[in-house]
């Protein structure tokens, strides 16, 4: 009779140790969901990226560009020298490696597309729709960069480009997260409407 009694006990142990191990995997696997629309750490990283690129508009802090325009003196003239800085970078950068730039960027871009889009991994839709709009705010930072240094304005005339920058770079922030909310409500209503089914 204490036979079956100790084989009962022994199966339940092991049950409890593999329910144990499916609530592990179940916790680990919640915290790094790839149905990242559904991620609340998707939301946040999207807010911070866009947030992060307004406010430095090449390389800049945009509230030196508000001190600078308001009491000139030191503030403006290092305003003029970390401008000078990151533009020279950014051109240095285009010129030796910007045809390698351009391939690799390319290349993850269509990889990042085709598997979001075509075999519909929400990883890579979400990956897409982050760095896709950040493209083309490199693209709009370097001829900033080109066209800085080729007029080389000062004062108000430099503070009027920058301004004018992060206003461009603001409006395609705005445009790519209602994009993404948008995309992200829809597949999450996929998903619901496939879990009602």
């Amino acid at each position: 009779m204490t036979q079956p009694l100790c084989n009962r006990n022994c199966k339940q142990g092991i049950g409890t140790k593999k329910v144990g191990t499916v609530d592990w995997y179940k916790t680990v696997f919640g915290l790094i969901d790839l149905r990242s629309f559904s991620n609340l750490w998707f939301w946040i990283t999207l807010a911070v990226l866009w947030s992060t690129t307004s406010h430095w508009v090449l390389g800049v802090p945009f509230d030196m560009v508000t001190r600078a325009r308001k009491h000139g003196g030191q503030v403006a003239q290092d305003l003029h020298d970390l401008v000078g800085i990151n533009t020279r970078r950014l051109l240095f950068i285009a010129q030796v490696s910007g045809m390698w730039l351009i391939a690799i960027i390319t290349f993850c871009l269509t990889t990042l597309a085709v598997l979001g889009f075509v075999y519909s991994v929400q990883f890579a839709q979400a990956v897409f729709l982050l760095l896709a709009p950040m493209t083309i705010v490199g693209a709009l930072s370097l001829s900033a960069a080109r066209h800085i240094t080729t007029v080389q304005p000062e004062g108000e005339d430099l503070y009027r480009r920058l301004s004018h920058l992060r206003i461009v770079v603001q409006a395609i922030g705005m445009v790519s997260i209602f994009i993404t909310s948008l995309w992200g409500m829809w597949q999450n209503m996929q998903v619901f409407n496939g879990w009602a089914n």
